[in-house]
């Protein structure tokens, strides 16, 4: 492949970074439903197209700079690094698990470790920490929201992987 046309692919690709790092703030920032320490929308569909489609790093990056971006801009409360930690590790996590093969089992996989692990366990640590919140209060209170989250998540997941995988590979996003 010549110079010019790998330029081309990461020209593409940070524009289509920046592209899903700008959605994924007005997901999470502006288009969410927010109450102290739950929230929710459709913040993760930006980061999960992002790996999924152009792999780890990619996811990454998506999670990482869109919270970094959007705590500056829109600020919900202090900035804390575990958080942008965490949204990077949700990005990634997205491209580690279904960039090259994707099947409802890895998408049930991956967003049950996002939600649970990363989302309940590791945010809730995070908000105990900034804010001197009772760890297991923040969990029980927390629960609900996660119970209720998992199950729509897979279902949006399963519908971006059904639609996005035959176009994947005629557009030569295939592994990027």
């Amino acid at each position: 492949m010549s110079n010019r046309a790998k330029s081309r692919i990461s020209l593409r690709l940070m524009v289509v970074v920046a592209l899903l790092t700008a959605m994924q703030i007005i997901f999470s920032r502006l288009l969410s439903y927010s109450v102290w320490n739950m929230k929710i929308g459709l913040a993760f569909v930006p980061v999960m197209l992002a790996g999924m489609v152009f792999g780890p790093l990619a996811g990454a990056l998506v999670g990482g700079l869109s919270d970094f971006i959007g705590a500056l801009l829109f600020p919900i409360g202090p900035y804390f690094p575990g958080f942008t930690l965490t949204a990077a590790l949700t990005g990634a996590m997205f491209g580690w698990v279904l960039h090259k093969r994707q099947h409802f089992g890895r998408v049930c996989g991956v967003v049950l470790f996002n939600q649970l692990v990363l989302g309940l366990l590791v945010n809730s640590f995070w908000i105990s920490v900034l804010y001197g919140s009772s760890y297991t209060g923040l969990l029980l209170s927390r629960l609900l929201q996660y119970a209720i989250l998992v199950p729509i998540e897979v279902i949006i997941t399963w519908i971006f992987v059904r639609a996005l995988t035959p176009v994947k590979s005629q557009l030569g996003w295939k592994n990027q």
